[in-house]
């Protein structure tokens, strides 16, 4: 990364570029090997007191002596072109959040306050997209009363690695001693790739309404699963669930696997749900039997929901896995899904994480 005019290196950054996305070269100084160079890129989130913070665009925070610089300058607000559909970070969380309706939800200016008896993080947080109408701290202690009265710990899911995400709010957040826990990364591709794959989707049923069956394999519902959970699933604008019965999919196994388990037997080999709204398709709940993983029963749910949105005209494809998922994120990728943004759920400190 060129850091210099005229072969020299400079900081051509100031306080001033406080909000926007950087890049700075720091030098540390290692008793052994000398002096080594860190390359750190992000929003600049703040600079005081000699130390600036800067976001990287996983969430990570990362705080620089500002003594360390050497270079720094300031970088296009959003990364060169990715592969997959054109989409801005706030559509996309627009677009999940309908595919993920919350059962109760209030607008505290241009926030959105969700509730959905606890089932779930994202059914059960603010979605800050925009200004709240008041001040900062105004809008927090809003906040917590309002989850506070339904019983729930307060959560923000703030988004992080795009143009017009939150890096500065996730900076305000921690400077007032919230706490991050899950973080998450949304995934973008385009659909008709998905839909095309070489996946054996004829032993996958489709239907609109979510039954028994299809919640037994689901992995949050333990016991009878709560009416805010069976809301916030069957809600959105168009939903489908997608089911594998056990013992189903057989020429997906061809290298074995075998029938199911007894504990296993009546339980879905595997499920997926998909919504779609507009030019999107969202997937989620894709979810097989231990038993019959890789055996190709995520692709063929993949492409079975795939070609039902490409039926209804979508176009473009999303779905949201949490950040350490490995397994997940290399199947998703191997489908030709890449990295959008990230997104992450900030606690209220002292509240009881339910």
């Amino acid at each position: 990364m060129d850091f210099t005019t005229g072969g020299r290196l400079e900081v051509r950054i100031t306080p001033d570029d406080v909000g926007k996305r950087i890049s700075v070269r720091l030098v540390t100084e290692d008793r052994e090997t000398g002096a080594t160079f860190t390359d750190v890129v992000g929003v600049l989130t703040s600079w005081t007191q000699g130390t600036l913070a800067i976001t990287r665009r996983t969430g990570e925070p990362v705080r620089v002596a500002e003594a360390s610089l050497v270079a720094g300058k300031v970088v296009p607000a959003a990364p060169a072109r990715r592969r997959g559909p054109a989409a801005s970070a706030p559509e996309l969380d627009r677009v999940a959040a309908r595919a993920w309706p919350p059962v109760t939800s209030e607008l505290l200016g241009e926030w959105t306050l969700r509730a959905s008896g606890g089932f779930t993080r994202r059914a059960n947080s603010v979605l800050p997209l925009g200004d709240p109408g008041m001040g900062l701290d105004a809008a927090l202690r809003r906040v917590t009363a309002w989850y506070t009265a339904r019983e729930l710990p307060a959560y923000i899911q703030v988004s992080t690695g795009a143009e017009a995400t939150q890096e500065l709010l996730a900076a305000e957040l921690e400077s007032r001693g919230w706490i991050r826990e899950v973080s998450a990364r949304m995934l973008v591709a385009a659909l008709a790739p998905i839909g095309d794959l070489d996946a054996d989707a004829s032993a996958v049923t489709l239907s609109r309404q979510l039954d028994d069956a299809w919640l037994t394999r689901y992995q949050r519902s333990s016991g009878e699963p709560s009416p805010e959970a069976r809301a916030v699933l069957s809600g959105g604008p168009s939903v489908w669930f997608a089911t594998i019965a056990a013992g189903e999919g057989a020429t997906l196994a061809a290298e074995g696997g075998g029938a199911p388990t007894t504990e296993e037997r009546g339980a879905p080999a595997a499920i997926g749900r998909c919504v779609v709204d507009g030019r999107w398709a969202g997937f989620s709940a894709v979810e097989v039997a231990p038993e019959r993983r890789r055996q190709g029963l995520a692709r063929a749910v993949m492409t079975a929901l795939a070609r039902k949105a490409l039926d209804e005209g979508a176009s473009a494809a999303y779905l949201q896995v949490e950040s350490d998922n490995g397994g997940a994120h290399a199947l998703y990728e191997n489908m030709g899904f890449t990295v959008h943004h990230s997104y992450h759920h900030w606690r209220a400190s002292g509240e009881d994480p339910r």
